[in-house]
């Protein structure tokens, strides 16, 4: 028989309104930080510093407004896994009846996570490069072990410990991609003037696209609401949901404002010392530019930056890609052991000598495809009475998740044009 969604709270704990009156924000905190480490990917680091050498501030817009329907999305995400108590995986895995179409849809959900996978190892493996002169194979096998590690802390730890962990990174990936900065200021005025929406030609709208498709990430969908779901299993009732909900926004706008700022910072320091420069639309291009311009000091802290990027991301890809199987397909697959083999696409394509920048700029084209499946079915999930109870959207919530959509959706739809006719 096909299993049913749990219902909406819709008792109370009778300990629940001291616990809750009594719980400290800070200890509520967490979920939204590990998830938005997808957002500080090596994919957003190269779209973002390519747009800033080349067209300067022209798309400050586009990171922002990114980062807006960011904020949207991720809440929502987070909000269906605490109210229903189970995943979006889970939730589609449900009402997905037909064995078939379940399977499809977790290969393409499956064939993003790699490529996810794909572009955080080659990131690491980069990384270790530039700092170290590792070959890049040997550099992707190092990021696959620590990423086994951090996994490990996580299962037999647990979330809390995981998180710690996950967060510790970003204040790395923080400080490598945001000091560079501080040695070239940005332009005020022309900040502001890059938030005026307007593109120049056909390879703006291409790096726009690019931007969009590296922020907003299916597995961040996937993985947040699991986040969400593992983190506060007691909480049970209205009261407990309603403040869990109202913490969530702060973990949310924290998250995002983290990973809006450095992708912003990226861009701007692209923007301010290496516009106009060639062959800062590689890592290494990018690196070496920094080198030249403001010095090994500045270079090797973003190298470090793009080291800690790699490391903790590919860790929550892993984390994704194994509560994905598990939702859709029902199997429990060890997650290092899913680590293991999700590993060896990165280390083959590392071993044959294939151009890293041009297999990130590939995982972010598969990273577009699947945008719609996620997103679609989240926005109509948060939207449905019947699965979230009185959580559920008001109008203008859904209205505003329908526009990200198809925003979204038709920009990546671009993207996937403007490469495959080589626009």
């Amino acid at each position: 028989m096909p299993q049913t969604l749990p219902a909406a709270p819709d008792r109370e704990l009778a300990h629940a309104p001291t616990t809750v009156a009594s719980a400290r924000l800070l200890w509520l905190l967490g979920p939204a930080l590990v998830a938005g480490v997808a957002y500080l990917d090596p994919g957003n680091v190269a779209s973002n510093m390519t747009a800033g050498a080349r067209y300067g501030y022209l798309l400050v817009w586009v990171v922002v407004a990114g980062n807006v329907m960011a904020w949207l999305i991720q809440y929502l995400s987070a909000k269906l896994g605490i109210v229903t108590g189970t995943s979006l995986p889970e939730i589609l895995g449900l009402r997905i009846r037909r064995p078939l179409a379940r399977r499809l849809y977790w290969l393409q959900a499956e064939l993003v996570a790699m490529a996810t996978d794909l572009a955080e190892i080659i990131g690491g493996a980069v990384a270790l490069n530039l700092l170290f002169g590792l070959p890049l194979l040997a550099g992707g096998v190092i990021t696959g072990v620590i990423s086994m590690v951090v996994l490990a802390v996580q299962s037999r730890r647990g979330p809390r410990v995981f998180e710690r962990v996950i967060v510790s990174l970003m204040l790395i990936i923080v400080v490598g991609f945001s000091a560079g900065v501080f040695l070239a200021p940005p332009d005020a005025g022309m900040i502001v003037g890059g938030l005026l929406p307007r593109f120049e030609g056909s390879n703006s709208v291409l790096l726009a696209a690019s931007i969009l498709g590296a922020t907003i990430m299916p597995h961040a969908i996937y993985a947040h609401s699991s986040l969400a779901r593992d983190r506060f299993p007691e909480w049970q009732g209205q009261t407990a949901t309603r403040r869990l909900l109202w913490a969530t926004k702060w973990d949310v706008t924290i998250a995002m404002a983290i990973a809006g700022t450095v992708n912003l910072a990226i861009l701007l320091l692209a923007a301010s010392a290496l516009q106009g420069v060639e062959g800062t639309d590689t890592l290494q291009g990018a690196h070496s530019a920094l080198q030249s311009t403001l010095g090994t000091g500045a270079a090797t802290i973003f190298a470090v930056g793009l080291l800690a990027s790699g490391l903790a991301s590919t860790s929550v890809g892993a984390y994704a890609g194994a509560e994905i199987m598990h939702g859709l397909l029902r199997i429990r697959m060890s997650i290092l052991l899913r680590r293991l083999i999700t590993l060896i696409p990165a280390l083959l394509i590392l071993g044959v000598g294939f151009d890293p920048t041009e297999a990130l700029v590939l995982s972010q084209v598969v990273l577009s495809f699947g945008i719609p499946f996620a997103l679609i079915p989240l926005v109509w999930l948060t939207a449905q009475r019947g699965i979230l109870g009185t959580f559920a959207n008001r109008w203008f919530t859904t209205a505003a998740g329908i526009l990200c959509a198809t925003l979204l959706v038709a920009l990546n739809v671009v993207l996937l044009v403007l490469v495959f006719t080589g626009a």
